[in-house]
């Protein structure tokens, strides 16, 4: 083609048909420029697919894991409330005068296995992550469903930075029932080989004197779960919320698409 092109320039210059030559050289200019235009828009096109495939697979993703937190949320917030349920038959137990011995000990060794965990609420953020360290966020050219993308992470991490402030403060008490009393001999893990053999009148004689401490600590763990349980039942309400508003993205991008 370019050969083309020079031997056409060259007849018309031998020829001396100079108006001719000068037009048809505006023409080839005219022509190459439109050339630059058509691969300059085809680029184009073809950088605004991949940046729209790049998104689609993110909000895909986004959707998908945050589907994943729901499950998180609910597993934990069960898990909670049977850990506050445990609590309270630990509570119960001290108070009723008529307990047997037998039970108040098992309400003690439900209580050391199960009522003195923490909260543990670990969301997926895989993908956010992805897109802040690696600069990607910018491809989702929607701006506000852009801020409510990181406000929601945000949100994410204020939750967890509220739990371990709940965690540190627990942890003197907790120090306290481990250091002041043998706790750890109502632990079924550890009584069996560590602690000597004690009658069940004798441990449930240790724990009536030590009710106090008992008492105090477990108040702590009872309140540390309701404040998470409420916490997360609010965090999953809104991540319902942010999933639906990413469906609904993703559902239009597939209309643009198909337009």
């Amino acid at each position: 083609m370019i050969k083309f092109f020079r031997k056409t320039r060259q007849n018309l210059i031998n020829e001396g048909k100079t108006a001719k030559y000068v037009k048809y050289a505006i023409g080839e200019i005219i022509l190459v420029v439109f050339g630059i235009l058509i691969a300059l828009q085809i680029n184009n096109w073809n950088e605004n697919r991949k940046m729209n495939h790049q998104k689609n697979s993110y909000l895909k993703r986004l959707i998908q894991e945050n589907k994943e937190d729901l499950v998180t949320f609910t597993n934990e917030i069960e898990r909670l409330q049977n850990n506050n349920t445990i609590i309270v038959n630990l509570s119960n137990a001290f108070k009723d005068k008529n307990c047997s011995d037998s039970l108040l000990v098992k309400s003690a060794n439900n209580y050391l296995i199960f009522g003195t965990l923490y909260p543990t609420v670990i969301p997926s953020t895989s993908t956010f992550e992805d897109l802040s360290n690696t600069g990607n966020l910018s491809v989702i050219k929607n701006t506000e469903l852009r801020d409510q993308i990181v406000s929601h992470y945000r949100n994410y991490e204020f939750m967890k930075w509220t739990f371990k402030i709940d965690s540190e403060w627990a942890i003197p008490i907790d120090a306290a029932l481990f250091t002041d009393t043998d706790a750890l001999r109502f632990d079924s893990n550890t009584t069996s080989f560590l602690f000597p053999d004690a009658s069940i009148e004798m441990q449930a004689k240790e724990l009536r004197e030590e009710q106090a401490i008992y008492t105090r600590n477990a108040a702590i763990h009872y309140w540390i779960n309701d404040h998470c349980i409420n916490y997360v039942k609010k965090v999953k309400e809104e991540t319902l919320d942010f999933i639906g508003l990413l469906e609904k993205a993703n559902k239009n991008e597939r209309l643009t698409k198909n337009d």
